[in-house]
């Protein structure tokens, strides 16, 4: 049995308890979902100030202590796969990878095998098993977005990592083709994201109560009549957050087929780029980054006006 326990901040107070326990599984890479959290209401592992607490929709208040009981064997065992990883750096502490295009990064029911997760197994001996269904993994990319990423080899180097994850110290920067010749050559982008109402696998701007702010910078790289190429900068960290922005300006990333048009690319066309942040081990900020994909650069070759 794995216990966590947490209590609820001011700006926490009046929220769902399944939204909180949401965020707060989110917000340390716990992996489950709300339907899971819900299910573990109902089968009375959420403690409310030392009491049980069956109701998803109850409003927790400032101050309550709420505690998860999570059986060890709800997390399912994972299996090495020999899956090829291209490692930008390694030490005691922490791994850099680079993620390919269509590597899943972790496993979901139904999915346990050829993921991120699988192949980190093969690759290191030693990785933080906070979350033992997601070892070493601190932060997340969307299946279909290539880039940088940082693997946590140790707990403390977990926990320091996601520490600066959930302040949005992280200095992440990515490129992205899109759609359309982007007006200005640099603008931020600042409206709140929430899931949408019906596509409910899909996020959208929007101002409902349980939207978040977010926030992206852009410098546009270049541009033809037809497409644009831009450097992202997001000062926060929410889901599809670069992607559900770029459509709300109108300028979708190629090959998008949640929010964009997927025929016009071959892939999604966003990749991290670079990553820094205050090493867990040295205490001093490091980055790293990757070249730009290759078929990037082609597509604007071949479309030069």
């Amino acid at each position: 049995m794995k216990t966590f326990n947490f209590e609820v901040s001011p700006q926490e107070a009046g929220k769902r308890l399944d939204i909180l326990l949401l965020d707060y599984a989110g917000l340390n890479d716990l992996g489950l979902s709300r339907t899971f959290l819900q299910a573990l209401l109902k089968s009375g592992k959420i403690a409310l100030n030392d009491g049980l607490c069956t109701k998803a929709h109850h409003k927790v208040c400032l101050g309550d202590k709420i505690r998860i009981d999570l059986e060890e064997k709800a997390v399912e065992s994972l299996l090495a796969e020999k899956i090829p990883l291209k490692v930008v750096y390694e030490d005691k502490d922490v791994a850099i990878i680079n993620k390919p295009v269509g590597l899943v990064v972790h496993p979901a029911p139904g999915n346990r095998e050829h993921t991120l997760a699988n192949a980190l197994l093969n690759r290191f001996k030693n990785l933080s098993d906070i979350n033992p269904g997601r070892p070493g993994i601190v932060h997340r990319l969307d299946k279909e977005t290539s880039g940088i990423m940082v693997i946590a080899k140790t707990n403390k180097a977990h926990l320091h990592l996601a520490k600066q994850f959930a302040d949005h110290s992280i200095k992440r920067k990515y490129v992205a083709l899109v759609e359309g010749k982007v007006e200005f050559d640099q603008n931020i982008i600042e409206v709140p994201i929430e899931r949408h109402p019906v596509k409910r696998k899909t996020m959208t701007v929007g101002y409902g109560p349980e939207s978040k702010y977010a926030k992206t910078l852009y410098h546009t790289i270049k541009r033809t009549n037809r497409y644009s190429l831009l450097e992202l900068e997001p000062f926060t960290g929410r889901t599809h957050q670069l992607r559900v922005h770029l459509a709300f300006l109108g300028h979708p990333v190629l090959g998008d087929s949640k929010y964009g048009k997927e025929i016009l690319f071959k892939r999604l066309a966003l990749h991290a780029l670079s990553l820094g942040f205050i090493h867990p081990g040295t205490g001093k900020f490091v980055e790293f980054s990757s070249e730009m994909p290759v078929e990037f650069s082609e597509f604007l070759k071949k479309n030069k006006t």
